[in-house]
């Protein structure tokens, strides 16, 4: 039997209690949407992925997440909008995650543990928290009925796992319900409780906003690394030298001495990334003993250094590069560097800018050309 994965994600949910006028999963957490996040938590574990919107917004989510995920237009309550997410699900998948929007930082990680509960013959798992507080059953004039164990509760969180054949025809219900697992409960199927986790919390208040926030910018904090990189290069006394500079070749300007062909803002670039996932620097990595890189073009050394920083499990968030020199003047080509060098670095952000030191110093006095940039590199998801 085959062991896809379908993942269903009703997002219809109003964002009135966050003060917003849009649907909750398009209010933005850490710069990107809570559907953003939600989708590209579970996307390393899916084979087919569909998103319930709202009407009226089927085109918006789209635009957003792209045209591999499927669109459907969500139903009045949530359990509508999972039974017409349910029509759409592919019979090669053997397994369905009914996942919250309003969930949007729950980890592949999680989501990987249900599906191999799932794999190993449960048929139906969910994540779930212990319960810090007392709870009491209370009646309708709120007098204490009963106090629950509370070692024998747990907060249930999504993304929750079933098998595709029992979720389908648990849905056969007629019942309206907040929970996927209570449908499967009724029918007298043993639902597996996992640990769940924090991240997995749910999105309902701007306090809750907040607190999610916070684990977005410390989960960055965790993946971020920066490093500086510099370079400097003299005038040729060669009137036929070229200049290379940002990526780009510069006429009717004589160039710089080098072993390669003297791109200042490239190498310091070059600099940066490789300081920044701790790979050494331009000269442990194309020194100039090696002959490959005689005469090698910034770009190419760019290239080069992308496939080392990919390999060493990060990726380019953004560069910046600062020129220093009294010649040529970059304002004109700023636009046309920055391009060139973000090709070189597979369309990362780019940024140039230049400057000169009022005459002082080799670059102020015109006999060479130097560059010191900054790179912003993130730990690629494993």
């Amino acid at each position: 039997m085959s062991d896809l994965v379908a993942v269903i994600i009703p997002a219809g949910g109003s964002g009135e209690r966050l003060g917003a006028k849009i649907p909750k999963a398009l209010v933005q957490l850490g710069g990107k949407t809570l559907i953003e996040h939600a989708v590209a938590n579970l996307a390393p574990v899916a084979n087919q992925i569909i998103v319930a919107a709202p009407a009226g917004y089927e085109a918006t989510f789209q635009d957003l997440l792209g045209s591999e995920i499927t669109i459907i237009t969500g139903g009045l309550t949530r359990t509508l909008s999972v039974k017409r997410a349910l029509a759409e699900v592919g019979k090669e998948n053997a397994f369905i995650l009914v996942h919250d929007a309003a969930r949007p930082l729950a980890s592949t990680e999680l989501a990987m543990r249900i599906i191999d509960s799932l794999r190993a013959g449960e048929k139906a798992v969910i994540p779930g928290m212990p319960v810090a507080d007392t709870i009491k059953r209370v009646d309708e004039d709120n007098y204490v009925t009963k106090t629950l164990t509370r070692s024998k509760l747990r907060a249930v969180q999504t993304p929750q796992g079933f098998t595709r054949k029992l979720l389908i025809k648990a849905h056969t219900s007629p019942d309206d319900v907040t929970d996927d697992a209570g449908l499967v409960e009724d029918r007298g199927v043993d639902v597996k409780v996992i640990a769940g986790e924090e991240r997995a919390m749910k999105i309902t208040t701007m306090h809750d906003l907040a607190t999610a926030e916070r684990m977005v910018i410390a989960q960055l904090d965790n993946q971020m690394r920066v490093g500086i990189g510099t370079d400097a290069h003299a005038f040729s006394e060669d009137p036929t030298r070229s200049l290379w500079l940002g990526g780009i070749f510069w006429p009717n300007q004589v160039g710089v001495d080098g072993h390669s062909d003297g791109d200042v803002a490239a190498h310091a670039i070059c600099d940066a990334l490789l300081a920044a996932a701790s790979l050494g620097d331009l000269g442990s990595n194309f020194g100039t003993s090696d002959p490959k890189y005689a005469g090698a073009s910034g770009s190419q050394l760019l290239a080069e250094t992308l496939t080392r920083v990919k390999a060493a499990g990060y990726t380019i968030n953004n560069v910046a590069v600062q020129i220093v020199g009294n010649r040529p003047k970059i304002g004109p080509r700023r636009a046309e560097a920055s391009f060139a060098l973000s090709q070189a670095l597979g369309g990362a952000s780019v940024s140039v800018s230049a400057t000169t030191t009022d005459g002082l110093g080799f670059t102020g006095e015109g006999r060479g050309l130097s560059a010191i940039a900054t790179a912003l590199l993130l730990r690629s998801p494993r």
